[in-house]
């Protein structure tokens, strides 16, 4: 009723928006589901940080300074030890294009703001389960 039904505790989970509040917002709700959360605001620190930290799941807005989220995706998506960590777009962008480019970057969900936290965090537990069975197998 008031969390996931599947969580992998302690999971570190970076958060690349430019929106501070919403940052904010989104760090104080995933820590009170015990997850780690790391936070960046443009997308060239959020690069840094992925490469630094090693999120087990990443968040990650569109619309940004100095790099976009898909220029982020597409640097993700060629690095070996990022490449298949799970990415969750959370921008306000819902035009087909948008989803599209995201999409074939192999990215775990695409929400759009404004969203409800229960169900990010479910999309968020989802997304680490399926990448917790997929290096199981």
């Amino acid at each position: 009723m008031f969390g996931p039904k599947k969580k992998l505790t302690h999971a570190r989970i970076l958060v690349i928006d430019d929106e501070a509040d919403l940052v904010s917002t989104v760090q104080c709700h995933l820590r009170w589901y015990h997850y780690d959360v790391i936070t960046a605001t443009d997308g060239k620190e959020g690069l840094e940080k992925a490469v630094s930290e090693k999120p087990d799941l990443i968040l990650l807005d569109i619309s940004m300074p100095v790099m976009s989220g898909h220029e982020v995706l597409e640097h993700l998506r060629k690095h070996p030890d990022l490449k298949d960590v799970p990415v969750i777009m959370l921008t306000a962008l819902c035009e087909a294009k948008d989803i599209a480019t995201a999409s074939s970057y192999g990215i775990a969900d695409y929400v759009t703001k404004p969203f409800d936290f229960t169900e990010l965090v479910e999309k968020i537990a989802n997304a680490l389960e399926n990448k917790k069975t997929l290096n199981n197998v």
